[in-house]
């Protein structure tokens, strides 16, 4: 019970708290001197009774305090799980607030933060371990070297290099430090770059473009705008049966250009749709690929997307697959961190 949690504020708590502590003292007081008590006597009392009176009005002002630093201590040993019970409404309760609130997001930052080791971990650990039995494999004299062999070594540096460099984007995306060197930036160039770039990798599969109209341009950085593209069309190839394509379409609408990356594969289950931006999240169908990336190019797409002041979101594509939309503002909007 905290008898003094419906005022607002500390000081009105502690004017009450005075007020009733020298009422309880003046009563005893003028009672003890009525009945012939001692100045000794009725001055213990008097205090007595104002310090009882004090702890009972008092009870739970300072509490949510000692529950901080309780907490406090807990979380420099690594455990988020303690929270402070504030219940009143002065400046202690939404102190109090404040701290659950922040100890949520501290727990959650350190949530992210292991998932990142583990995940860092595993991707690095997989092509790694492929280099690693390749070259024994050379140097025991098991194998020889040919071209086969080469080139699955070359796919694994490769992948190691993609690895490396998502993560510095995307510390530099996250960290605010990358500037946008905006121009006018043509749609069809830049995609037909981005798919020529891409057919290079994966011969075997269509990627249709449309755009419309063919001079469609938009107010971006070409060379994150690039990053963008080529990681949607990227995720779609990889997804996309052998003998279906994937289609690239642009359009205007009103003072936006909408983007979209359509796939034939499996699609995204609504329980996954809200989470694919995370950072090395995938489902486990993905994760269980070997040609799955590394779970950081739609996180890399949502930060270059949303510097530029724009959206992007999975859609179903019927009848089968999914639609990435990206949204982009014709005239540069200022942008910013997100």
């Amino acid at each position: 019970m905290r008898p003094l949690d419906f005022l607002r504020t500390i000081k009105i708590k502690l004017g009450v708290v005075i007020l009733a502590a020298t009422v309880v003292t003046v009563v005893v007081t003028t009672v003890a001197v009525a009945h012939g008590v001692p100045t000794l006597v009725t001055a213990l009392l008097a205090g007595a009774l104002a310090l009882v009176m004090v702890q009972i009005l008092a009870r739970g002002m300072t509490s949510p305090l000692r529950a901080m630093a309780t907490a406090a201590q807990l979380m420099a040993s690594g455990d988020y799980s303690r929270r402070v019970n504030a219940t009143s409404g002065d400046e202690v309760g939404e102190l109090g607030r404040a701290f659950n609130v922040m100890v949520e997001e501290l727990a959650e930052t350190d949530r992210i933060r292991r998932d990142l080791v583990a995940n860092v971990s595993h991707e690095l650990r997989t092509p790694i371990s492929g280099l690693q039995a390749a070259l024994e494999n050379l140097v025991d004299g098991v194998a020889q070297p040919d071209n086969e062999m080469l080139r699955i070594m070359l796919t694994q540096t490769e992948r190691l290099g993609r690895l490396v460099s998502q993560l510095l984007d995307l510390s530099r995306l996250e960290s605010g430090t990358v500037p946008l060197n905006r121009s006018s930036v043509r749609l069809d160039s830049l995609v037909d770059a981005c798919v020529a770039e891409i057919g290079l990798a994966r011969p075997d599969h269509a990627v249709l473009v449309d755009i419309d109209p063919v001079e469609l341009a938009v107010d971006a950085d070409a060379e994150r705008l690039h990053q963008v593209v080529t990681n949607l069309v990227g995720n779609a190839l990889s997804v996309t049966p052998q003998g279906e394509s994937v289609t690239v379409t642009a359009r205007r609408n009103r003072n936006d250009v909408v983007i979209e990356v359509s796939d034939r594969g499996p699609g995204i289950a609504p329980e996954h749709a809200a989470r694919v931006f995370e950072r090395f999240y995938r489902a486990d169908t993905a994760r269980a690929s070997g040609d799955a990336g590394a779970g950081l190019g739609l996180a890399i797409v949502k930060w270059i997307v949303d510097l530029h002041g724009g959206t992007v979101a999975p859609e179903p594509n019927e009848p089968k697959g999914c639609r990435m939309v990206v949204t982009l503002p014709v005239v540069a909007s200022g942008g910013g961190r997100p």
